[in-house]
């Protein structure tokens, strides 16, 4: 009898052993799989981060691409719209009838009156300075301006240039005025009109040519632009307009006897006299 309990007691003892040994055995190949278990994961995890970092940069650089694509495309679009309005522009300007030129310069352009003669003349600064021909308020003692509204004003002479046949007259106000152009860019061939009062006929246009440059005046000046604008009495003083609106010279002589033989002085010459005259750049 106790034979047999010492060998049940040996089994429990080994069966107890074998369990333990099976259980630090087992353990140990879960730690070991865990732990691989972890690695593959946490390698499945960087190798993720990775593959998304690097979709996420060449996400990024193609939306820049798309980005600077469209930017480009937007400024191409914006440059070729300028171009168009600016041709459309040109197409309107040079038609054969300067409607929209007038329209935009004839606010510019007053009619001088004085006790003894009337011409014309046109607005230079926004605060009243007018330009016209000498010969108009020569020898007269009160002079007046009647502007495109109708209304009439009292003007004061500022200076003149006998020379070039030009007076630098004031008004008191704020007024459209006309920008000078640069001569330099003047062109046989292009049109012009004339503003002006001919005859008594207030604000009467009348189109042409520019037919030369660099002519000779009676003043020994080769520094008028010759027309084939017709021109009469009461023009004198007045712009000659190029269809960008801008005064490319005054109206001055016409060659009696003659038709379509029309000169102005050039623009550079008013600019420079009507500087010198105030002693301050007034005309850029």
């Amino acid at each position: 009898m106790e034979r047999h309990a010492s060998i049940l007691y040996i089994l429990v003892v080994f069966l107890l052993i074998f369990q333990i040994i099976s259980f630090v055995f087992i353990s140990v190949q879960f730690s070991k799989l865990d732990s691989k278990i972890n690695s593959e994961i946490s390698g499945a995890k960087k190798n993720l981060t990775e593959k998304f970092t690097e979709l996420l940069n060449k996400y990024d650089e193609e939306n820049q691409r798309l980005f600077n694509d469209l930017s480009l495309a937007m400024a191409h679009q914006a440059a070729q719209q300028k171009s168009f309005e600016s041709e459309i522009t040109s197409l309107k300007q040079t038609k054969d009838d300067f409607s929209e030129v007038i329209e935009l310069s004839i606010k510019g352009v007053v009619a001088v009156l004085t006790d003894n003669s009337m011409g014309s003349g046109f607005i230079v600064t926004r605060d009243g300075y007018v330009v016209t021909n000498y010969h108009v308020i020569q020898r007269s003692s009160n002079i007046r301006i009647l502007t495109y509204d109708k209304k009439p004003l009292t003007a004061g002479v500022v200076g003149v240039d006998r020379l070039r046949d030009l007076a630098l007259l004031k008004i008191e106000g704020e007024y459209d005025y006309l920008k000078v152009a640069d001569s330099d860019e003047l062109q046989v061939g292009k049109k012009v009109i004339a503003i002006g009062n001919p005859l008594g006929l207030s604000f009467t246009v009348t189109e042409g040519i520019i037919s030369g440059l660099d002519r000779k005046g009676p003043n020994g000046l080769e520094e008028y632009v010759q027309t084939d604008v017709s021109l009469n009495p009461g023009n004198s003083g007045g712009p000659l307009i190029n269809t960008k609106g801008e005064v490319v010279g005054i109206n001055n002589f016409k060659i009696g006897g003659a038709e379509s033989l029309g000169f102005a002085l050039e623009s550079d010459s008013i600019r420079n006299s009507v500087n010198l005259i105030l002693e301050q750049e007034i005309i850029k």
